[in-house]
């Protein structure tokens, strides 16, 4: 079983702050340092001192770290040209010496899109449908050879399909609880699915859809790589739990129902049940980025008890 940090920067985080978080990441022995993709706060935090931007602040971690994997949960389809993308993506992915992952997603907070003048369509899964596709088939050029592409929404002519990364080829991520269009997205572009803040019986439906369209398409069913992303909260005791709880808005009872919370021994138990249907990874979204004891804790007591 993976672990993997996966931050949320737009509730209030300087680039400071995800290099420490980043770093800590990688001397504590976890898999990868993962940030969502968004401009605008959600909920009752102030969100100061601001956004960062995904792409920019994996650029710059992709200089100042060794060994983790970087990506995003989940890059906006409607922040970015399918094009420009490939670009960013396959740099930093140099840059990185091939350490980076994209997780692509339709977007969805209309909010963020009104405060910062992004458009956003009305039809986002066929955009991002033809986003994949572009992405993926613009990396899959061979050197010398040229890239074209006519969609409803996109169309490329002539594309050099340059840079390349420096993977051979970059993973790419895909996830949702939608029942048809996810899945059958996930098993013709997807390298992993990921099943974002689900029950473990919910996760284990989506993973069998996904599995069922993956085979439809001429694949293996197992041939992806199939995670979770869950909010964590571990203490050593229940009063730090509980403080863990509270520093973050959040109530223990609810977070032992909805995510991973609570001793390490119930979280390394709990885990266990989404290895159990299939789950290999696990994407522990840290809330208080200011708490590495919290990563220690997990580091010490979590992952060196998962197989």
């Amino acid at each position: 079983m993976d672990l993997r940090i996966f931050t949320e920067p737009q509730q209030g985080a300087t680039y400071d702050t995800l290099l420490t978080v980043a770093k800590a990441t990688e001397d504590l022995g976890f898999d990868a340092f993962f940030r969502s993709d968004h401009y605008l706060k959600m909920g009752s935090v102030d969100g100061l001192p601001g956004p960062t931007d995904a792409w920019i602040t994996l650029a710059g971690l992709a200089r100042e770290t060794r060994r983790i994997r970087l990506g995003t949960l989940m890059t906006a389809g409607t922040f970015r040209l399918p094009g420009v993308l490939a670009i960013q993506v396959a740099q930093v992915d140099q840059m990185s010496g091939g350490r980076v992952e994209l997780g692509l997603g339709a977007g969805w907070f209309a909010e963020e899109h009104t405060a910062y003048g992004i458009p956003f369509p009305k039809e986002k899964f066929g955009r991002l449908e033809e986003q994949l596709e572009i992405v993926t088939g613009l990396w899959a050029t061979e050197p010398g050879r040229t890239f074209d592409f006519q969609g409803t929404y996109y169309q490329l002519e002539g594309s050099p399909a340059l840079p390349k990364p420096a993977q051979a080829k970059i993973p790419v991520l895909v996830g949702g609880h939608g029942a048809v269009r996810t899945p059958r997205l996930a098993a013709r572009y997807a390298d992993e699915f990921n099943m974002p803040f689900a029950s473990v019986a919910d996760s284990e439906r989506q993973f069998g859809r996904v599995r069922a369209a993956a085979e439809e398409a001429g694949r293996e069913g197992d041939g992806l790589v199939y995670s979770n992303a869950l909010v964590v909260c571990v203490g050593k005791d229940d009063q730090e739990v509980a403080r863990r709880a509270a520093a973050i808005g959040r109530e223990v009872d609810e977070l032992k129902l909805n995510g991973l919370a609570g001793s390490p021994a119930e979280v390394v138990d709990k885990i266990g049940r989404y290895a159990e249907i299939g789950c290999r990874r696990v994407y522990l979204q840290v809330l208080d980025l200011g708490d590495l004891d919290h990563l220690e804790l997990i580091s010490s007591q979590v992952q060196a008890q998962l197989p």
